[in-house]
C-alpha cells in the first residue's frame, strides 16, 4: 500500500498476547480528540503536526511502531522520522485494525 521507502507492519501480524514488542515505542500520531477517545496502553502521543518540533522526545536507539487512526499520517511520520536517524515503521490499519483486532484501549 505504501512505497518500499516506508516499512509497514500490519495489525494482524503483531502478537495477540504482546501487540507491541518489548523495547519498540508505539507513538500515535493522531490528534488530541482522537486520543482522547482512545488510545492504546503505553502509547506515546506527538501529533503528526507537533512531530518537527517534538521529535527529540523520542530516542533514535528505540525502534518506534507509529499508528494513526488508520495508517496514513502514521506512514508521512515514519517517511519524515527515517528520513533522520529513526528506525520507524507504519502500523497498517491504525487504530481501527487495532480495536478490531481485541487489542486494548484505553481512555
Amino acid at each position: 500500500m505504501f512505497p518500499p521507502q516506508v516499512p509497514t507492519t500490519d495489525v494482524s501480524e503483531l502478537d495477540a498476547e504482546h501487540p507491541v514488542p518489548e523495547g519498540v515505542v508505539l507513538l500515535d500520531v493522531r490528534e488530541q480528540d482522537e486520543w482522547d477517545a482512545g488510545h492504546a496502553p503505553d502509547a506515546v502521543h506527538i501529533p503528526l503536526g507537533e512531530l518537527p518540533v517534538r521529535w527529540g522526545e523520542l530516542d533514535p536507539e528505540v525502534p518506534i511502531l507509529v499508528i494513526c487512526h488508520s495508517g496514513g499520517r502514521s506512514a508521512r511520520a515514519v517517511a519524515w522520522l527515517n528520513q533522520g536517524d529513526f528506525d520507524a515503521t507504519n502500523l497498517d490499519g491504525g487504530m481501527v485494525a487495532w480495536s478490531q483486532r481485541g487489542f486494548p484501549v484505553e481512555q
